[in-house]
């Protein structure tokens, strides 16, 4: 009894203490990984390396994303660390992701305005010596603009500005350099960070070297809608003149090069005009509107006298060209005499060579073209003195090229007077002097090869470096992206799912509609079609037969003119009755054929007979025709061919079997011919437009697109006597 009690006992504790434990464990948080992020509050950017700890539990660190997660329940407490602000307490309360925006402390902010201080004062210290090293050394320019590129921080507010400034003066290193290509990439690069008009001209003008005509008037095109200032406004057309001039549009070479002046003229711009007069003077010339050029010329030289030396010396220069290849040496002569003047005191006065900039600027080029004009006038004895001077100087300056062209000329000059044995020597100085160039021609082309791939390495650096800033910035927005909408992604691809099957179901059921609609407009048109042309037939028809009949009535033959109308109105019925279809038996083809030849026949007795051949072999029922098909055909036969023979002539019509399927409709005629018709037609019959053929050969197009040639026509011309050689027209009908 007392066992039985005991076990009562335990029996009730045993559910208390179940039941204890059970609520033991529901009240106990569960443990949970719980996701969040670290973000400064004004920018939105991440900070990587913030420390996120549970006291006793453990940490984490932020990884580029600004990203953590931490194992945790529902209560902890989160201490959040950096050296970038003051640390932050947050208590744990669901499961729920975690962003943590946070401000930056005093310290940090003075840091960062320090930095952006020593940034910007490094952005322009680059840019400046990018700048001043342009015109000296390309691969220095380039690398300052790499080193300025690198301190353009993200965040910078004006860093499209200051990118775009970057790719302009890149651009310009390599125009100056003679990179065009190079040089337009970067212009568009610079466009794209921000819109500069003065860059936009710059571009034309690269492409405009690069002789992509096309794309440099699209370009200065564009620019005319824009707002410009006088010398952009004298900019763009000079450059829609020289576009057109690439493109052999001389008129518009010409109207737009006189607008450019006209603007000049009227603001003062003396260097814009004094170009501008010598790129229509050369544009004229070409034309060989050599007066007019001539007086565009002398404005160029007038004014440019009026300006410096040096202005004066080039301008001379061009005028000479011009007058060179007029042939008029006398005046080129003096021009370059002029120049020559100029040059020499330039070099005296000046370190600087006008050479530096135009290389036709040097005394030995100009002695050199002034000993040409002579040679070109036969004064051999005028031309060898300014030749050696010309040498002279050029050997003076290492001018290997001007040394070379005078030395073979002086040559030359020796070897027309008989000084046999002075030629000699010359062309062995001219044979030593090629050898130095050549050696120094190999030279340049090594250097250029280096320079060349100096400048792409430099180049691909900076195209590598704004890669890999745009990959950051764009990995960076993708992280951002996929983090926000990382609760509702599930949803979303669903969403998008059922969207693109919707969308997809919608463009094929649109598309079908669309092609059928087409298919049916396309059908209407050409019935449409049909029936105009079919109704332009009978009015065409009915006009020619009653010509006939006004005929009979004119020469007062009213038995005949009755007799013929009987017969015409038996043909006009069945004309009219045919009129609505589409195809016609060809028995009733026939039949209207053979009414119709009859007609013309009465009227023409004299002048040609006729037979209707129907090969045998031919069901006759199984073939559809278009109405009125053969019927212009027949007519131009009389019309045109028959009724000017002088004897008279032969109209066969035959039908024969050519396959199964098809069969041959030869409508020959032995006429004068189309070429013999052709002359003997009046002005009144040559200004009108033949309405029968035409229509018939639109009719045929029309009926070969909807039925797959449905009929094929040749027409051809025989030969014959001088009275004509006839016309044969063949026409192959198939069956379905």
């Amino acid at each position: 009894m007392k066992k039985i009690v005991i076990f009562i006992l335990l029996m009730c504790l045993f559910p208390v203490k179940t039941f204890s434990q059970e609520g033991d464990k529901r009240s106990a948080p569960m443990t949970m990984v719980i996701k969040g992020s670290v973000k400064e509050k004004s920018t939105r950017k991440a900070i990587k390396g913030v420390e996120v700890s549970i006291p006793g539990k453990g940490s984490v660190m932020t990884d580029m994303f600004g990203d953590f997660k931490i194992k945790a329940k529902v209560g902890d407490k989160l201490i959040i660390t950096h050296d970038s602000f003051t640390p932050i307490h947050y208590t744990i309360k669901d499961g729920q992701k975690i962003d943590v925006l946070v401000k930056d402390n005093p310290t940090e902010s003075r840091s960062k305005s320090m930095l952006i201080k020593k940034s910007e004062s490094q952005y322009k210290s680059y840019l400046n010596a990018a700048k001043e090293s342009l015109t000296k050394d390309a691969a220095i320019g380039i690398e300052n603009i790499t080193m300025a590129l690198e301190t353009v921080r993200d965040d910078d507010r004006s860093s499209n500005s200051k990118k775009a400034e970057l790719f302009e003066t890149l651009a310009d290193i390599y125009s100056y350099w003679k990179q065009p290509d190079l040089a337009e990439s970067n212009y568009q690069i610079s466009l794209k960070h921000k819109y500069s008009t003065s860059v936009k001209i710059k571009l034309g003008n690269v492409q405009l070297e690069n002789k992509s005509y096309q794309s440099a008037l699209f370009t200065f095109s564009e620019l005319k809608t824009s707002r410009l200032n006088s010398k952009q406004k004298v900019e763009v057309y000079k450059g829609l003149g020289d576009c057109s001039r690439g493109l052999k549009q001389f008129s518009n070479a010409i109207n737009n090069y006189n607008k450019a002046l006209s603007i000049s003229q009227r603001n003062g711009f003396d260097d814009e005009v004094i170009l501008l007069n010598s790129k229509l003077a050369e544009l004229l010339q070409q034309e060989g509107n050599v007066d007019d050029a001539e007086g565009y010329l002398d404005n160029s030289v007038k004014l440019a006298r009026k300006k410096d030396k040096k202005t004066s010396a080039r301008q001379n220069t061009v005028a000479a060209d011009f007058y060179n290849k007029s042939n008029s040496y006398d005046k080129e002569i003096q021009l370059r005499k002029e120049a020559l003047e100029d040059i020499e005191e330039l070099e005296i006065e000046s370190d600087v060579t006008p050479a530096q900039e135009d290389r036709t600027l040097t005394t030995q080029v100009q002695n050199y073209k002034i000993a040409k004009a002579f040679a070109a006038q036969d004064e051999y004895d005028e031309a060898i003195p300014y030749l050696k001077e010309s040498i002279k100087e050029a050997e003076s300056k290492n001018d290997l090229i001007v040394q070379k062209d005078a030395t073979r000329k002086l040559g030359e000059l020796y070897r027309e007077k008989g000084e046999l044995k002075k030629a000699s020597e010359t062309f062995k100085e001219y044979e030593v002097i090629i050898d130095k160039l050549y050696v120094q021609k190999e030279q340049e082309i090594s250097q250029a090869a280096r320079f060349s791939r100096e400048l792409a390495q430099r180049a691909n650096r900076i195209t590598t470096l704004e890669k890999d800033r745009e990959l950051n910035e764009t990995r960076y927005e993708l992280a951002f992206a996929s983090q926000e909408l990382a609760d509702q992604q599930s949803l979303r691809q669903r969403i998008i799912i059922y969207f693109l099957i919707g969308l997809t179901i919608l463009l094929f059921f649109a598309a079908y509609l669309m092609y059928r609609n087409m298919k049916q407009q396309r059908y209407a048109n050409n019935i449409l079609a049909l029936k105009s042309l079919r109704s332009q037939m009978n009015p065409h028809f009915i006009f020619n037969a009653l010509n006939s009949v006004n005929t009979f009535i004119a020469t007062s033959d009213e038995r005949t003119a009755n007799r013929y109308l009987t017969d015409f109105s038996l043909l006009m019925r069945a004309v009219l009755e045919n009129s609505e279809e589409d195809f016609i038996l060809l028995e009733k083809e026939i039949e209207l054929l053979k009414l119709y030849v009859q007609l013309e026949h009465f009227r023409f007795k004299d002048k040609f007979e006729y037979d209707i051949e129907v090969d045998p072999k031919i069901n006759i029922n199984e073939y559809m025709i278009p109405p009125m098909l053969l019927q212009p055909y027949v007519e131009n036969a009389v019309w045109h061919g028959l009724r000017y023979k002088t004897e008279k002539g032969q109209l066969s019509i035959r039908f024969a079997k050519s396959t199964n399927d098809s069969i041959e409709i030869t409508i020959g005629d032995n006429g004068i011919g189309r070429k013999k018709s052709a002359e003997l037609k009046t002005l009144h019959q040559k200004s009108q437009k033949s309405k029968g053929m035409g229509n018939i050969q639109k009719r045929i197009a029309i009926l070969n697109e909807m039925y797959k040639d449905k009929v094929d026509v040749f027409i051809v011309d025989l030969d014959g006597d001088a009275q004509g050689s006839g016309t044969e027209v063949k026409l192959i009908l198939k069956k379905d």
